[in-house]
């Protein structure tokens, strides 16, 4: 599984991947894959981590726990694969990015050009069985997702963090808040969006906040 890893953040995450947590995770992930169906595939699991590098990363966006339908999940928190219509959270962040910067209604839920422009978009699970939301919690992925927002903590440029939900915003305790910045806003699911993710304009934040750093502002347009 840890072979699949880019090999920058490989050797930034050593200590976790050689980490005895690790190697019960994988022998987990690889049980539930024998005898489950397991979201996402092999292939897609650190999607994440090649199409943002470690040098390149500029937003991290937190979500929880992988897509569990079939042909959704692909390695980046929030997005579906190219072609799949956008669930309900997706949904109402398209709705916020069109009345915060603008930006028409997207073809489809992919967020692949975001992650190529630095915003690493990292769920706190990196897998889930079909139809079973949260299957895979506490199994050690935490540890390991954990350790990845130190190591984005630790970069000597500023990042936004953007925690959205009370599960996110936990995780605020791991990041250098002196050095970083840190966006919060309630979940986008339909039960929260409307207590206040709506109206949060985290789009055009997040690039005031990249801008006032000197790091250049994300294109947040997607494919229309």
């Amino acid at each position: 599984m840890k072979d699949r890893l880019p090999t920058d953040w490989k050797k930034g995450l050593k200590d976790a991947l050689d980490s005895p947590g690790f190697a019960e995770l994988e022998a987990y992930v690889a049980r539930e894959r024998s005898e489950h169906t397991v979201y996402p595939s092999e292939e897609d699991l650190f999607s994440a981590f090649r199409l943002t590098p470690y040098e390149d990363v500029k937003v991290l966006l937190l979500g929880q726990d992988p897509y569990h339908g079939p042909g959704q999940a692909h390695g980046l928190a929030f997005s579906v694969q190219p072609g799949v219509k956008p669930p309900p959270s997706l949904v109402n962040i398209f709705k916020e990015l069109q009345s915060d910067v603008g930006a028409p209604k997207p073809k489809d839920g992919s967020l692949i050009p975001w992650a190529k422009q630095g915003v690493l978009l990292l769920n706190a699970v990196l897998t889930v069985r079909q139809a079973e939301p949260n299957a895979h919690e506490g199994q050690g992925w935490e540890a390991f997702t954990d350790a990845v927002i130190r190591k984005v903590s630790d970069k000597p440029e500023p990042v936004v963090f953007l925690l959205w939900g009370s599960y996110a915003q936990k995780k605020e305790a791991l990041i250098d808040t002196k050095k970083h910045v840190i966006l919060k806003a309630p979940h986008p699911s339909p039960l929260s969006a409307k207590k206040g993710f709506f109206g949060s304009q985290p789009f055009s934040k997040i690039n005031a906040a990249l801008e006032k750093a000197g790091r250049g502002p994300i294109d947040w347009q997607l494919p229309a």
